[in-house]
């Protein structure tokens, strides 16, 4: 058991489960399938069995079932990528993300070191602006007046609330993607345009690569993160032409961003016959004027933006979502939870806005998504030749780990023998998930202490590199 002195604090219903859990026959298996989640929050449980025989003789080579287990359950990680609903996931989910990234813009995991030479920039889009809100200007004072200290709540709030669009926010969020889509299409278009060339020539040339990262700012609102490099026609295999430079790509992006436009429909709504219609006018939709393009170095030169940089920025914003604004990580069905939840202010009123505006616009679906702030993207993409895929990232290491678990069983390794002479057969199926009070306080404890590990072993690495370098 893991740190006891922490048990004093525990209220009287999780210490009595934390003691029956530590008393329980197979404590040591729960501690072990926990650890082995690496203190998952939210576990799956999982029943069945396996059983791997000669085909020839029917011998039994090896067999498993969750009947030996306690409860006769077998924990497996969620990989909820949320670091809200489970920080030990969420890790693992960061760690992929920063590799994916990183392979882009360095080579690695079947990506040529090459793309080094490529020309690539880390762009940041973001959203208009709805209303003034409160900030940290630099060293001036915030329109209110007032020198907010770093992380004040009020930072990003409406300097007037009963101003701020909030509608126009939440509709923004809702076709953030859409936003995205045609960014994508209008920059492939001003490429060709500055390189002299159709379209159909500039395809045949070179080809776009990117991976992105949604992030929320304080004020609810939506940008995009995204590394973009230019590659040959065959993807980071092939070098660019002579034509895609750095500046090309930087000219090119600011005039794409400039020219995307989605228009929302104007809309009259009518909820009581007895009352009059509401009419909801037409809007257009584009990129707010705060657009950053920085190239990105491949060796240190005393910009911030280098290629280690990058890549653990986009992953660090992989793990987060709209809860960083104050709002619930979880769908919300109707206004009276807000108070239940006691969700902050402005939040709040974007969340309404989702709600109010389901019924004007059913097919952009803003209930469902008004946990979200109305946005219903992906966090985390990627162009198809970008670098490796996080499934190609988690089917690495559950190879590892199955290969771990054949030494431990003494068992040969499948590429060694003919699949022809086994045949395995499983069965599972969902038998539940997450904690007891007891196991969740055992999980955050193997959680903290796999993290002391992690910073240890960083600590040493970093240190070790220090002394290598004098």
């Amino acid at each position: 058991m893991t740190d006891t002195a922490t048990l004093a604090g525990l209220d009287p219903a999780t210490l009595a489960d934390v003691l029956k859990v530590a008393g329980h026959p197979g404590f040591d298996r729960i501690q072990d399938q926990i650890r082995r989640t690496g203190g998952c929050a939210d576990p799956i449980h999982l029943q069945g069995t396996t059983v791997t025989r000669d085909r020839e003789t029917g011998q039994i080579l090896y067999a498993y079932s969750t009947d030996t287990e306690p409860g006769g359950r077998l924990r497996v990680a969620c990989g909820n990528r949320r670091a809200s609903r489970c920080p030990a996931c969420a890790w693992t989910y960061a760690g992929d993300t920063y590799h994916l990234i990183r392979a882009g813009l360095v080579g690695d995991k079947g990506t040529p070191t090459t793309v080094r030479e490529h020309p690539r920039v880390f762009a940041t889009l973001t959203a208009p602006s709805f209303g003034p809100v409160h900030n940290r200007p630099g060293h001036r004072p915030c329109r209110c007046g007032t020198h907010h200290p770093e992380g004040a709540p009020e930072l990003g709030t409406p300097l007037d609330p009963d101003t701020y669009d909030y509608d126009g926010a939440v509709l923004w969020n809702n076709h953030a993607s859409e936003l995205w889509r045609y960014f994508t299409i209008y920059l492939r278009r001003e490429i060709a345009a500055r390189a002299g060339i159709t379209q159909k020539a500039a395809k045949e040339q070179s080809r776009l690569s990117f991976g992105k990262v949604a992030e929320y700012q304080k004020r609810g609102a939506i940008h995009f993160h995204a590394v973009i490099r230019f590659d040959g026609p065959d993807g980071p295999d092939t070098p660019p032409p002579y034509w895609a430079t750095l500046d090309l790509l930087t000219d090119a992006i600011h005039a794409a961003a400039a020219r995307v436009r989605v228009d929302v429909p104007p809309a009259r709504y009518q909820p009581d016959p007895d009352q009059p219609a509401i009419t909801y006018p037409a809007r257009v939709l584009c990129w707010g004027d705060r657009l950053d393009v920085r190239p990105i170095k491949a060796f240190g030169d005393g910009s911030d933006i280098t290629e280690q940089a990058v890549a653990s920025y986009v992953a660090k914003y992989a793990t987060k979502a709209a809860e960083t604004t104050g709002t619930v990580d979880r769908r919300i069905g109707n206004k009276e939870a807000l108070v239940l939840l006691d969700v902050p202010d402005h939040p709040r009123r974007l969340i309404e806005a989702c709600l109010d505006l389901h019924a004007v616009y059913p097919d952009r679906k803003l209930r469902d998504w008004a946990h979200m702030l109305g946005f219903r993207g992906h966090f985390s993409t990627k162009s198809r030749r970008y670098s490796t895929t996080l499934g190609a990232l988690r089917q690495v290491r559950a190879d590892y780990r199955a290969a771990q678990h054949r030494a431990a069983l003494g068992l040969p390794d499948p590429d060694d023998v003919p699949e022809e002479t086994t045949l395995t057969l499983a069965h599972w199926s969902y038998a539940g998930h997450g904690h007891t009070p007891g196991e969740s306080w055992l999980a955050a404890n193997i959680r903290r202490d796999i993290e002391q590990h992690r910073e240890l072993a960083r600590e040493e690495r970093a240190n070790s590199a220090q002394e290598e370098g004098k």
